[in-house]
């Protein structure tokens, strides 16, 4: 990627020979006054009108130093213009990428999420049935033992079972239940993120 302040480099030589120019151009402004200025102390009217010719020579080639300098000028003002725009657009270009690579990042970041959440939303809801059913037999056992005193031995121990199971599954729900609160912590970070990262990129365009 180009530097906007790339063309910079060769300014100082730029500089030096436009200081030469003007110094010549100024040189010679100054020989052809000497020059009028000493046929006119001569009191030769031949040398005058030879000096003043000169002068006028002197004075057109200094015009046309100056000349030639101001439109060489312009032509390199216009010239780092340029290349400085063009040094703006790819910088511009640059970000704007960097910019939808990281909203599409986001992107697949929060849907990743939230697939997870569904996920073990789905799990919740089918550990909670679990826990359902082992209470429903639990308290079926429960009756049974109390209907069957004679069997009580048996029914409570298929009753410590259902209770086991039943314990197993609220134990599950919690956990699934705490996943769940995580990931839609990150899925909260995550949103954040991509929601100033397009306003960043809304801020730049």
């Amino acid at each position: 990627m180009a530097s906007p302040q790339a063309p910079a480099a060769a300014r100082p030589g730029r500089r030096r020979q436009r200081s030469t120019r003007l110094t010549v151009a100024v040189a010679l402004l100054l020989v052809a006054a000497a020059l009028v200025v000493a046929t006119i102390a001569s009191g030769s009217l031949v040398l005058v009108a030879v000096a003043a010719a000169g002068a006028v020579v002197l004075g057109a080639a200094a015009t046309r130093i100056t000349h030639s300098e101001l439109a060489l000028t312009r032509r390199e003002a216009a010239r780092d213009r340029a290349e400085q725009a063009q040094a703006y657009r790819e910088i511009t270009a640059a970000r704007t990428a960097e910019n939808a690579a990281f909203a599409e990042s986001m992107q697949a970041r929060i849907q990743r999420h939230e697939a997870s959440i569904h996920d073990l939303e789905d799990a919740l809801t089918a550990a909670q049935g679990r826990a359902a059913d082992a209470t429903r037999k639990m308290n079926v056992e429960a009756r049974r033992a109390d209907a069957a005193e004679r069997d009580g031995q048996a029914v409570s121990v298929r009753l410590a079972e259902a209770e086991q199971r039943a314990a197993d599954a609220v134990v599950r729900v919690a956990e699934l239940e705490q996943e769940l609160d995580v990931v839609r912590a990150e899925l909260d970070v995550v949103t954040t993120a991509w929601h100033e990262a397009e306003a960043a990129q809304r801020k730049h365009a």
